[in-house]
C-alpha cells in the first residue's frame, strides 16, 4: 500500500478533528446504519471519511498535477534491486577482503545465560573459617606467605608467539648435588590418577600416561597411584609396572565415603554423584584424594613432558587456554595441593553450600575455582597459583601458536608457528622440553598417527629412556 507523506498528514488531522468532535459530540451508536454514522461525524459542515488508501485509490484522487507530482512515492521495482546487487554485493566482498588484508581480526564470542551467571558467578560469598582452624601439617607461614624460589605466573595472558613456551622455559630445575636416601613410598611425593574401569579397561594407549611419567619425573623421590573404582590387579599392564617399579607405582581402590570423612561432604548425598564422562565424580575424587594425601593430580588423558619438580613448592591448578574464557578460566587436569589444605577445605564448603553439580558439567571442576579464587581475593588471602596454559595445555590458543594437532599427520599439519619445524631439535621440540604437559581431552578413540609429532618426540623417547631399566 503506498501512501503520500502530505495527504497523510492532512488525514491524520483530520483524524485528530474527528476524535475531538467525537468526544464534544457523546458516543455514537453502532448499531446505526454506516450512513447515519458518517452524519455524526460530519462536524464543520463536511463529509469526512479517513482510509488507507491503494496505490490505484490514490492516484485517482482529485488532486492538482503539481501536488502529485511533488508527492514522493516509495516504488522498488525488481529492476532497481538487481541493480543495487549487481553493484553493492561485489563492493561488499572487495571491502571485507581488503580489511581482511590490511587488519587481524580477533572474534571470539561465547554465551552465557544470563539466570546462570547471576546465580552463579556474580554472588561472592565469605569464607568459612578453614584458615582459622588449619591442620598442624600443614604450615601456613611456608606454604602461603612463604617466600618461593621460582613465579610460576607471568601476569600477562601469553598470547603472542612463543612467549608463554619462552616463559616455561625460565622455570628450572635445581640439580641434584648429591644421591639422596631411600625414601619410603608413604612419604614421597604422592602422583595421583583415575580410570573409571567400568567405563573402558586399561589397555595400550592408557599405558603411555604411566610411560611419560616414568620417563620424566625422579621415580627415586615420587610416586604414581592409580586410583579406580573397581580392581585393576588382574591387568597384565599394570602387573609389569607393578613388578618394575614397586616403590614407585601402586593400584588403590577409591572410597568416597572414607576419603570425605572430616571434610563438610561428609555423609552428604552429594558423594554419590557421577555421569557417563566421569567429570564430576572425577573432580570430586581429585581433591578428595589430595586432601588425604596430598601431592599432585594428573588426568590420565596426559602425557608429562618434564619434570614438575620446579612447581611442586605451590599450590596450583593450571589456565584452561590462552582465551581468559571469563567465567571458565581454570583447570584442574595438573594441579597440586597439600594434604590437609586450607584451599582444599575452602573447595568442600564451596560444593556443601552451592547448587548440586549439572551431570557433564565442570560445575565441580573450572566453576569451582574460580567460586574458590575470587572469595579468596575478597577475604585478602593469597590464593593459589594458576600455571599459564601451556605448561599443560598447550593445545588451546590460537592457531598460530597452540600445538599441532596430535591426531593428523605431520604432512597436514606442516610447519608449526613462525615457521618452526616438526623434526627432533625444531621448535616444537624445544618447546615440548620447556612446558610441563600435553592434556588430550579424552579423545581416547583416535590413534597417533604412525611417525606423527607425538610418536617421535615423545612416544618414541619414553620407550628409550625405559629401556635401561627393563634391562636391568
Amino acid at each position: 500500500m503506498v501512501v503520500a507523506s502530505n495527504a497523510l498528514f492532512a488525514q491524520l488531522s483530520i483524524f485528530a478533528e474527528v476524535t475531538q468532535a467525537i468526544f464534544q459530540s457523546g458516543p455514537v451508536n453502532s448499531t446505526e446504519h454506516p450512513k447515519s454514522r458518517r452524519k455524526a461525524l460530519s462536524v464543520s459542515q463536511r463529509h469526512i471519511e479517513i482510509n488507507i488508501m491503494s496505490r490505484g485509490d490514490y492516484e485517482r484522487l482529485p488532486m492538482s498535477r503539481n501536488e502529485r507530482t511533488k508527492s514522493p512515492r516509495c516504488l522498488v521495482t525488481p529492476g532497481t534491486l538487481m541493480t543495487v546487487l549487481k553493484f553493492a554485493l561485489p563492493t561488499t566482498i572487495f571491502l571485507l577482503f581488503l580489511g581482511f588484508y590490511l587488519y587481524e581480526p580477533h572474534i571470539e564470542l561465547a554465551f552465557y545465560d544470563r539466570t546462570w551467571v547471576h546465580k552463579e558467578i556474580d554472588p561472592v560469598e565469605p569464607l568459612s573459617n578453614c584458615f582459622d582452624r588449619v591442620s598442624p601439617s600443614y604450615n601456613v607461614s611456608e606454604y602461603v606467605y612463604g617466600v618461593k624460589k621460582t613465579e610460576v605466573q607471568a601476569g600477562m595472558p601469553m598470547r603472542m608467539g612463543l612467549d608463554c613456551y619462552n616463559f616455561a622455559g625460565t622455570i628450572k630445575k635445581e640439580p641434584r648435588t648429591q644421591p639422596i636416601a631411600h625414601i619410603p613410598a608413604e612419604s614421597r611425593v604422592q602422583f595421583h590418577t583415575y580410570w573409571r574401569n567400568d567405563l573402558a579397561p586399561f589397555g595400550p594407549r592408557q599405558e603411555w600416561m604411566l610411560k611419560s611419567f616414568f620417563a620424566t619425573q625422579d621415580i627415586d623421590s615420587s610416586r604414581l597411584i592409580l586410583w579406580s573404582n573397581g580392581e585393576l590387579g588382574p591387568n597384565s599392564i599394570l602387573q609389569s609396572y607393578l613388578t618394575r617399579f614397586p616403590d614407585s607405582f601402586a593400584l588403590k581402590v577409591v572410597d568416597i565415603p572414607s576419603l570425605a570423612k572430616g571434610t563438610e561432604l561428609e555423609g552428604s548425598d552429594l558423594l554419590t554423584r557421577k555421569d557417563a564422562k566421569a567429570w564430576v565424580d572425577g573432580d570430586l575424587i581429585r581433591l578428595l584424594l589430595l586432601w588425604n594425601f596430598g601431592g599432585v593430580w594428573v588426568d590420565m588423558d596426559s602425557l608429562l613432558t618434564r619434570d614438575v619438580q620446579p612447581l611442586l613448592e605451590h599450590e596450583f591448578v593450571t589456565q584452561w587456554d590462552c582465551y581468559d574464557k571469563i567465567y571458565l578460566p581454570l583447570n584442574g587436569a595438573l594441579m597440586r595441593f597439600r594434604k590437609h589444605s586450607p584451599y582444599l577445605c575452602e573447595a568442600f564448603h564451596v560444593m556443601a553450600t552451592s547448587s548440586p553439580p549439572r551431570s557433564g558439567s565442570t560445575d565441580w571442576g573450572a566453576l569451582l575455582y574460580l567460586k574458590l579464587w575470587r572469595r579468596l581475593l575478597s577475604a585478602s588471602v593469597p590464593p593459589f597459583k594458576i600455571l599459564p596454559f601451556c605448561f599443560s595445555d598447550g593445545r588451546s590458543c590460537r592457531l598460530d601458536n597452540r600445538l599441532p594437532d596430535p591426531f593428523i599427520p605431520d604432512s597436514k599439519t606442516g610447519k608449526w608457528t613462525m615457521g618452526l619445524g616438526l623434526e627432533e631439535g625444531g621448535g616444537l621440540d624445544q618447546a615440548l622440553q620447556k612446558v610441563f604437559g600435553v592434556h588430550l581431552h579424552n579423545q581416547w578413540e583416535k590413534p597417533y598417527p604412525s611417525d606423527g609429532w607425538v610418536e617421535r618426540l615423545l612416544l618414541k623417547r619414553y620407550d628409550e629412556k625405559l629401556k635401561p631399566r627393563e634391562e636391568l
